[in-house]
């Protein structure tokens, strides 16, 4: 039998202008530019007082900036001026422009404060997809 590898893949690092729509299993380094509360529902009859907040985080690095939608407790994560670490992030579309999203299979984790600034005249989230139907012969 071969010999497996044991220890853990060293994560590649993307940057923001090397995403593309339908992608997933990106690690990015990215600061917080700006933080909104979009929605927010709460249940406070249930036990556990269930709730729900989505907020839309504009995210960026050295490269670009894209909008991240967080979710739950990653909305207490993503305040403006953080410098977060997402890992196994997917692009959703949304309206035909792109989203920046961690599901339950990924992880934001705050970091250190990077040492780089956001481009903040390159958002990817402003640039509109149009669907189109590949027909194969």
């Amino acid at each position: 039998m071969a010999e497996s590898k044991t220890g853990m893949r060293k994560p590649v690092f993307a940057k923001v202008d090397q995403l593309r729509p339908g992608t997933s299993g990106h690690t990015l380094t990215l600061k917080v530019v700006s933080s909104k509360m979009v929605l927010q529902k709460g249940r406070s009859d249930g036990p556990q007082m269930r709730q729900m907040r989505i907020a839309e985080c504009l995210v960026g690095d050295e490269t670009g900036m894209i909008v991240f939608t967080a979710r739950n407790e990653q909305v207490d994560l993503l305040k403006p001026g953080a410098t977060v670490i997402l890992r196994n992030a997917k692009i959703d579309m949304f309206k035909g422009s792109m989203r920046l999203a961690v599901d339950k299979w990924g992880r934001v984790e705050v970091t250190e404060p990077a040492d780089f600034t956001v481009k903040e005249d390159n958002n990817l989230s402003l640039v509109e997809y149009e669907l189109v139907n590949v027909v194969e012969e």
